[in-house]
């Protein structure tokens, strides 16, 4: 008897990956980030072209990264979009630490990405401080193709390399008191010089945050790796945080710290603008953000130069019978 197999909703082909980007705002200087053209709902998605040099330039940005051979999960395989050209992917994304704009590749160069560490600390019984030769020892890593879907009505798709999530609460055994967990990104105000107006009103280093049950879900996962290769420094070198069902800027970057706490604790876009950017920040084209409309998304395509259409925005960006279920 031959073997029929119908995909669940949520699975895509296997063509199609992306990138990300996007965040911003504080009551302070909101006028300030709408007036710049910075987190319009309508993002200007053209003139994005680029120069042969620039090209160039992008190009150099992967060839000191290091070739991750790996499997691919067979579950996250492939989506029904067409895979970003990764140079657009590379070229389009947001690190706010280094700039209020999408175009930030070549002043995320500056992230220093040697020696790293990263501490997994607080209600934990098996403390760590893993090094990035550490992480690819102790998990195995897989390669897996998720949507990206940005609160700024945009999106893309990704072949992220990593590790899931779940892997790392087996290892430091979360006590039964830890209910959270919070991501630090890297913040050196020497390097990362911020959007380009003052840094003090900002509640810096970069944080977010997951609950357990969240993080213990088969689709939350570690990133070190993007297109076959290791991380380049603008997409968030060398480990950062992918989280398929919510928007983007809950995926903190570049991550030094991972703590498990017990009461929920704040977090970067939900301080400065809570009324924008909520808790848990699940994909949901019901609920408007409250500049524009949730229900489309401006899919970005293939090409080194930005094109897009329009796409409907599905429930957890398609991915409601994973998540669906932590929500009831």
């Amino acid at each position: 008897m031959a073997f029929i197999h119908i995909p669940p909703s949520w699975q895509l082909p296997e063509s199609k990956i992306t990138a990300e980007r996007l965040y911003f705002n504080r009551r302070r200087f909101i006028k300030t980030l709408v007036g710049a053209g910075i987190g319009a709902s309508l993002l200007p998605l053209a003139g994005c072209k680029k120069s042969q040099a620039q090209l160039t330039e992008l190009e150099a940005t992967y060839k000191n990264l290091s070739t991750l051979e790996v499997t691919t999960n067979p579950t996250f395989a492939s989506v029904e979009r067409p895979t970003t050209d990764r140079i657009l992917a590379s070229s389009y994304n947001n690190f706010y630490e280094f700039g209020g704009t999408k175009s930030i590749w070549q002043a995320a160069q500056k992230l220093p990405t040697e020696d790293w560490k990263v501490e997994v600390t607080g209600l934990v019984r098996n403390p760590q401080t893993y090094d990035l030769e550490d992480i690819q020892k102790n998990f195995p890593l897989e390669e897996r193709t998720y949507r990206f879907r940005c609160v700024e009505a945009w999106s893309m798709v990704l072949p992220w390399i990593g590790f899931p999530m779940k892997s790392l609460l087996a290892a430091v055994e979360p006590t039964e008191k830890a209910k959270f967990i919070r991501f630090t990104s890297f913040y050196d105000p020497k390097i990362t010089s911020g959007p380009g107006f003052s840094l003090s009103t900002l509640p810096w280093p970069y944080t977010e945050s997951l609950r357990i049950e969240e993080m213990a879900n088969d689709l939350a996962f570690f990133a070190v790796g993007i297109y076959g290769q290791t991380l380049p420094k603008q997409h968030g070198a060398p480990i950062r945080a992918v989280l398929p069902w919510k928007y983007g800027f809950k995926g903190a970057k570049s991550i030094v710290k991972i703590e498990f706490l017990e009461e929920q604790p704040a977090t970067y876009w939900n301080t400065i603008v809570p009324s924008e950017y909520d808790f848990e920040a699940n994909v949901n084209p019901d609920k408007p953000h409250p500049r524009w409309s949730q229900a489309r998304e401006k899919f970005i395509a293939q090409g080194p130069d930005l094109s897009w259409e329009w796409k409907e925005t599905l429930p957890y960006n398609g991915y409601g019978e994973f998540v669906a279920s932590l929500y009831s």
